[in-house]
């Protein structure tokens, strides 16, 4: 209790060092808010690049911009480090790591054994650690919890440990980490009121739940919500185009039913860091308990095959001003997994370019967000988007539709548009 007690006073008066373990898209601003709000903030990660450039007030993170970044660090309130022995010095210390699939679609937890093997090497009595990474629930009480207890320290007591899961949604001009409501689920109670007292300054809403794997629970609820429901539309989407009805107009129609109606888009597929692979985890801790996830796995299965949908468009698309996808020029508009953000991670956009190079096609790209990126060992670079090299493609797809790109000039010097995102088929 004395432990639990001095932390929230510390908590309340922003004596309290914290830090953060990965400074990426979840991390960085997160450390930006606690040091906004009055903590001092020391960061990890393990790439030295990403520390040099913070540590010069450069941030790599599209969210956090260096005028920001260069406020915290004038006011001697972040610093960031590679050196993982310095993990003892903070009195809360938040877990922000990448928890990808293995290329069998299981989770590698790889990086948050070693976060925990870290703070493990130097953890101490009056510490709280509160992992944030996306995982599958029982993460924090079978992986961590029996390390950190293997120093002889008691939790609760010695030290207090929370999952409180990232809710980050990039290039979002309206929700952002502070103004996010942040669930947090304790192993104890003293450990939820610990982790809720550190957040608090930093956070406007804070939700308690009773566990840590209630809290585990509700991140993958909420992304396997919108994975079944967009695997639904997606489907629609195929109905439609079977029908020859427009499945936007459809949507937009049923949008304007007052109750028991909730829009989602149709797309080419789903990309970026949380929803494609999030309810994976979830399926997987289920096939260990001898049971199917039928709704995650038919989702699954039905967005993983749309960017073949798409491709067949654009073949039946060129077939309609009599060319075959073999020779055809396409340029694809948009490989961010998103629009207004530079991360290709599970990008559709990848899938599209990778099946119609399969079937023979001249592929180019124009993403203002994404200069380059390099897939199955070839180099792709952004080609400038203009009327001629519009004209010049023998059909342009839409993929991503950034706000920046003039869509209406593209309309107006194509000779073949297949849009993924708000539209039919063009041909001019």
């Amino acid at each position: 209790m004395a432990f639990a007690d001095d932390l929230i006073q510390k908590a309340a008066q922003r004596d309290a060092l914290f830090g953060i373990v990965g400074l990426g898209y979840v991390g960085l601003p997160l450390a930006l808010e606690l040091a906004d709000a009055g903590y001092r903030v020391l960061g990890f990660d393990v790439d030295t690049s990403v520390v040099d450039g913070l540590n010069a007030g450069h941030s790599h993170v599209k969210d956090v911009t260096d005028a920001q970044l260069g406020k915290v660090r004038a006011l001697g309130r972040f610093e960031a480090t590679a050196d993982m022995e310095r993990m003892g010095e903070p009195d809360a210390v938040s877990i922000c790591v990448p928890t990808p699939l293995s290329k069998f679609k299981d989770p590698d937890v790889s990086y948050i054994v070693a976060a925990t093997e870290s703070v493990k090497r130097t953890l101490r009595r009056g510490q709280a650690i509160i992992l944030e990474s996306t995982t599958y629930p029982g993460t924090t009480r079978e992986i961590l919890l029996p390390a950190l207890e293997s120093t002889g320290l008691t939790v609760g007591e010695d030290f207090f440990l929370a999952f409180s899961p990232e809710r980050v949604d990039p290039g979002n001009p309206e929700w952002g980490t502070r103004n996010t409501p942040k669930v947090v689920g304790g192993i104890t109670p003293d450990c939820q009121r610990v982790a809720v007292a550190l957040y608090a300054p930093a956070i406007e809403r804070l939700v308690p739940v009773s566990t840590t794997e209630a809290a585990e629970l509700v991140k993958l609820l909420e992304n396997t919500f919108r994975s079944v429901n967009i695997g639904l539309v997606n489907e629609m989407a195929i109905v439609c185009d079977k029908l020859g009805v427009d499945v936007w107009e459809v949507i937009e129609a049923a949008a304007t039913k007052p109750f028991g109606f909730m829009k989602f888009l149709p797309g080419p597929g789903l990309g970026g860091h949380c929803i494609p692979i999030d309810p994976h985890y979830l399926a997987w801790k289920m096939r260990g308990l001898n049971y199917k996830t039928r709704f995650i796995d038919l989702a699954g299965e039905l967005n993983t095959e749309m960017p073949i949908f798409w491709t067949r468009k654009v073949s039946e698309a060129l077939n309609g001003v009599g060319k075959a996808v073999r020779g055809a020029t396409v340029l694809v508009l948009g490989v961010a997994y998103k629009r207004d953000v530079d991360d290709i991670r599970e990008s559709p956009a990848l899938d599209i370019i990778r099946l119609l190079e399969g079937q023979g096609a001249r592929v180019t790209y124009h993403d203002p967000h994404v200069a380059s990126f390099r897939e199955d060992g070839h180099e792709y670079r952004s080609a400038p988007l203009t009327s001629e090299s519009v004209a010049a493609a023998d059909c342009v797809m839409v993929v991503t539709d950034h706000r920046s790109v003039d869509y209406a000039m593209v309309q107006r010097h194509a000779r073949v548009v297949v849009d993924t995102r708000n539209a039919m088929p063009k041909e001019a």
